[in-house]
């Protein structure tokens, strides 16, 4: 099968952002050092993972406004392909840690402890799938535990976090991202968010396909 256009620009884009985020010299920064290149990977995945988890929210609300399997199956991989970024966010995020504050994980850091909450309660979205063998009654219960989850997100990553002290660019006594960051930064850093967005957006693409020929088997064979 041949892939579309737009697939093969994501794939030229993303091994553009790679290469430039590894090879462009950059300035020295108090504490980051050359661990601002993680700059390219940490925050965009968590921005991939934020549109991701609105999707399955519009998906799910779209579902229980008319219940349609398609609306839910959309669903489940939107937020699946989310709860994937944010993982590699957390896994980044400590990798970062333990250059910056000497350490791979503390309780003492809100937004670290509170993303991986946020992680916690979207496993129990996935958790919650496989209680029900009714597919209706599990598409429903899913799609309100992830209207609730996608409420959650706000105020666990953003608004909690910036009113506890921190060690996180951002939060309270801390300068923000943009304080911190030198310009030359910023022309791979907004690529890369485009980037893994567009990258997210081909595994939903794929997920889902994959998806609809399995449940189109499983009726055959039925």
């Amino acid at each position: 099968m041949k892939l579309k256009p737009w697939k093969y620009i994501v794939a030229i884009w993303m091994t553009g952002v790679i290469i430039a985020g590894f090879l462009i010299p950059i300035p020295d920064i108090d504490i980051l050092q050359q661990s601002a290149r993680n700059l390219f990977l940490h925050v965009p995945m968590w921005f991939t993972m934020t549109v991701c988890f609105a999707a399955g929210l519009v998906y799910s609300i779209r579902y229980l406004n008319k219940p349609d399997p398609v609306m839910d199956r959309k669903a489940e991989t939107a937020t699946q392909v989310g709860l994937l970024f944010g993982i590699c966010g957390l896994l980044t995020g400590s990798v970062w840690a333990r250059f910056t504050w000497g350490t791979w994980w503390t309780f003492a850091e809100p937004r670290m402890n509170l993303s991986a909450l946020a992680m916690m309660i979207y496993v129990g979205y996935f958790v919650l799938r496989t209680a029900f063998d009714n597919p209706s009654k599990r598409a429903k219960i899913a799609a309100v535990f992830n209207v609730f989850a996608a409420t959650t997100i706000p105020f666990l990553l953003y608004i909690i976090p910036r009113q506890l002290p921190s060690l996180h660019p951002g939060a309270e006594g801390n300068p923000a991202f943009s304080e911190i960051t030198a310009p030359e930064l910023r022309y791979i850093f907004y690529p890369a968010i485009i980037g893994f967005i567009a990258l997210a957006v081909w595994l939903n693409d794929v997920l889902n396909r994959y998806k609809k020929v399995k449940l189109q088997a499983e009726q055959l064979t039925a």
